[in-house]
């Protein structure tokens, strides 16, 4: 049942295109169960949300994994730009996952230490496969960490720059971009 909560939570989502209007009642209706029902699965709002944002996170995980696993082991630099075309095509067909996702995806921590979280998990994916770059022998301007940060908040606001324009055109040129971003941090 919580599968379901959360696959409803996620099209509810999708067709408010943000998290505002996202309520228990809501999504209990989506269901086709009664609210109080979510409340064996969710104390509360906050955590259905926390539990959405794991699994789409989750979700975007398998795309990126998949995307990058569709290429062979050794073309790394193709491999690097399948996942990062893999988040921006999830990213434009999910305004409202993307929303939540951005604004949800990294803990807050003390001054001088690195941040936690789910968005965290994606740049360490793209960090492990500038990694990868390297150890075959594709030499970068900065390092696998700064790359993969590079080329992420590159991404992020062509996507967002994509979801700003009135009828959201400009999608074609979203995949061109991202390859040249990934281009540039390579030298």
């Amino acid at each position: 049942m919580r599968g379901e909560i959360l696959e409803a939570a996620g099209r509810l989502l999708a067709e408010l295109g943000g998290e505002d209007g996202l309520t228990i009642r809501g999504v209990a209706r989506a269901v086709g169960i009664a609210p109080a029902s979510i409340y064996q699965h969710f104390s509360d709002r906050a955590e259905l949300v926390r539990g959405l944002l794991d699994h789409e996170y989750a979700r975007l995980a398998e795309l990126m994994r998949v995307a990058e696993e569709s290429l062979g082991e050794t073309d790394v630099v193709g491999r690097v730009r399948a996942q990062i075309h893999a988040y921006c095509a999830f990213a434009m067909r999910n305004p409202g996952h993307y929303r939540l996702m951005l604004a949800n995806g990294a803990s807050e921590l003390e001054a001088g230490s690195r941040p936690k979280g789910p968005l965290l998990d994606v740049i360490d994916r793209l960090t492990a496969g500038f990694e990868r770059c390297v150890e075959a022998g594709h030499e970068l301007r900065v390092t696998p960490g700064r790359a993969a940060a590079v080329v992420f908040v590159g991404a992020h606001g062509r996507v967002a720059l994509f979801h700003s324009a009135l009828h959201r055109t400009g999608a074609e040129l979203v995949e061109p971009f991202v390859d040249e971003l990934v281009s540039l941090v390579f030298a």
